[in-house]
């Protein structure tokens, strides 16, 4: 699997949401709506998901194994942090 392109589709300065990725795997299969949190410890990687009948929140995609996440999150946070630093220099400037 090779994440073939990352967008940044929001970024926002405060709260627990922090911004809004979608990715292309392998440049045919999209993602979109995933979220960027600030958890107590670290910024994490929440997949798109919806309310089932119960209340609960699923998650619609997901990887399946703990190897292939790790490496999702680490690159959508990379990407993350560049849009980031892209934007505070267009504001200093």
């Amino acid at each position: 699997m090779n994440i073939s392109e990352i967008k940044v589709r929001r970024i926002i300065p405060s709260g627990k949401l922090r911004g809004i990725v979608s990715i292309t795997i392998d440049d045919v299969l999209a993602i979109h709506d995933i979220k960027i949190v600030q958890g107590e410890e670290r910024l994490f990687v929440a997949m798109p998901s919806r309310r089932d009948e119960s209340g609960l929140f699923r998650d619609i995609v997901h990887p399946i194994n703990s190897s292939t996440r790790r490496e999702v999150e680490e690159e959508i946070l990379a990407a993350y942090q560049m849009e980031l630093d892209r934007q505070t220099a267009e504001d200093e400037a």
